[in-house]
């Protein structure tokens, strides 16, 4: 729809209800949040309380968009908080974990340390005791050294001995001295392993005090984002109380809106109709497009809903017959076995004279020469008794009361339930069809075709409303 489509609309729904006029004569805070509306409209004419009460819906839902950006606003900054928070605790799960991996490597090294101390300790008494038997040696070559040539003769058994004697001192020396020489490199070693056991141990101990000190530090950032976090908590649950208590009150007074819209006869113009198209929809869950299609392919005459609602009445029960509006006579207003006592039960019900409770007229069909076919249809939605008693105990529980075929709020109502037993959530086109004729014969389908194309016209109608904050 172009932008000169959209004012005319705009400028119609203006001038046809004062929805979008907030009155100067009220203080809106005072008289709407307050709830002094309703003891205001107690004393002023009905079109008066009706545009106070659009005036309110206005202002409440003004005030309602407001809160819904702070809302939007402060649960963004709660989301923010609660990340920041997140990332702090898994920061001080990762620092305890490092702290619990770090004392355990400082175990690991002091058991490490001791360990080794053990071995140097058992590496210096080897040592010690190989120096001893070195010694042991060296004393014992340098005795048999000092003997002369006749003692060598006489003590050993032969030269041969002798000398054998000498190449085992010397070869038994080297070794020990091979064996002090290792110990002395193990010994050197194990010392070296020790001092680096040492250093890491410390550097461990001094990653542990400063791994302890950003913990300590992060979980004072930790408890400010934690409390910011709260006090933001309690700020947005604030403003979705305030919000949910604006929008009881808008309801409250779309309520007394739909109360005051039970007009019979003369109807109502779009903007009127499309707030009660909206609520059906929302009873039901059928497209207030659909409803208000529907609305306009039964009843519409002189640009309002419900301006046609029939122009005949039952006069006379037995046989179905009755008159004009104007007195003349009319055949076959009424089905008299199939809707009459249904007629009469819905009347009683509401407190309605049937005599003087229009109906439309019969369309004049035949075949074969003979008649067939009946009027009879009731109120805006143009239902017949038969099919109203399809919809009538749903229709009286979602109001609360007995129904009115003839009261524009019940008759959307009436008709969206009815949309909604024929499959109108999912298939608009089938439940036109049912809605006209029970079926999708020939006449079903055109109505429906009818229907379907009038229905997309309301569609975008209802956007533009929704998208300018006139509409939920």
């Amino acid at each position: 729809m172009n932008l000169f489509k959209k004012t005319i609309l705009l400028s119609l729904l203006l001038s046809v209800t004062p929805i979008f006029q907030v009155s100067a004569a009220y203080d809106m805070g005072a008289m709407c949040d307050s709830g002094k509306w309703e003891t205001e409209c107690k004393q002023i004419s009905k079109e008066e309380c009706e545009k106070l009460c659009n005036d309110c819906l206005t202002y409440l839902n003004e005030k309602g968009k407001k809160i819904q950006a702070e809302i939007s606003e402060t649960g963004s900054k709660k989301k923010t908080l609660q990340n920041q928070v997140n990332s702090l605790n898994k920061r001080l799960k990762d620092l305890e974990n490092q702290i619990s991996q770090s004392k355990i490597a400082i175990k690991v090294f002091g058991d490490q340390i001791e360990d080794t101390s053990k071995s140097i300790d058992e590496t210096t008494v080897s040592i010690s005791g190989q120096q001893q038997k070195i010694a042991d040696i060296l004393r014992a070559a340098k005795q048999e050294d000092e003997k002369s040539f006749f003692e060598i003769l006489v003590t050993s058994n032969s030269l041969a001995d002798f000398f054998d004697d000498m190449l085992y001192m010397e070869t038994l020396g080297q070794k020990n001295k091979d064996i002090l020489e290792n110990l002395e490199s193990l010994n050197t070693s194990l010392i070296d392993k020790k001092s680096t056991l040492e250093e890491q141990t410390d550097q461990l101990k001094n990653l542990v005090i400063i791994q302890g000190e950003q913990k300590a530090e992060t979980d004072i950032v930790k408890k400010e984002r934690q409390e910011y976090l709260n006090s933001t908590e309690k700020e947005y649950q604030a403003k979705l109380a305030e919000k949910k208590d604006l929008d009881a009150k808008a309801a409250k007074i779309s309520s007394a809106l739909f109360e005051l819209a039970d007009t019979e006869g003369g109807g109502i113009a779009f903007g009127e109709a499309a707030k009660l198209a909206k609520f059906a929809e929302k009873a039901t869950g059928v497209k207030a497009a659909l409803i208000l299609a529907i609305i306009h392919q039964e009843s519409f005459r002189n640009g309002l809903y419900g301006g046609n609602v029939g122009q005949c009445y039952l006069t006379d029960f037995n046989t179905g017959n009755g008159t004009s509006l104007s007195g003349a006579y009319k055949a076959r207003v009424m089905s008299p076995t199939r809707d009459v006592p249904v007629f009469l039960d819905i009347v009683k019900a509401i407190g309605k004279d049937p005599k003087k409770t229009p109906v439309s007229c019969w369309i004049p069909m035949y075949t074969s020469g003979k008649p067939y076919g009946w009027g009879g249809a009731m109120g805006p939605a143009q239902f017949i008794a038969s099919t109203w008693k399809l919809v009538r105990s749903d229709v009286d529980s979602i109001l609360g009361k007995a129904a009115n075929p003839w009261a524009i709020k019940d008759a959307f109502l009436a008709s969206a339930v009815l949309l909604k037993k024929n499959g109108g959530i999912s298939d608009p086109y089938t439940a036109a069809c049912r809605y006209y004729a029970g079926q999708c014969n020939t006449a079903g389908k055109g109505y429906a075709n009818s229907v379907t194309t009038r229905m997309k016209q309301y569609q975008q109608d209802l956007d533009i409303l929704v998208e300018a904050g006139i509409l939920k």
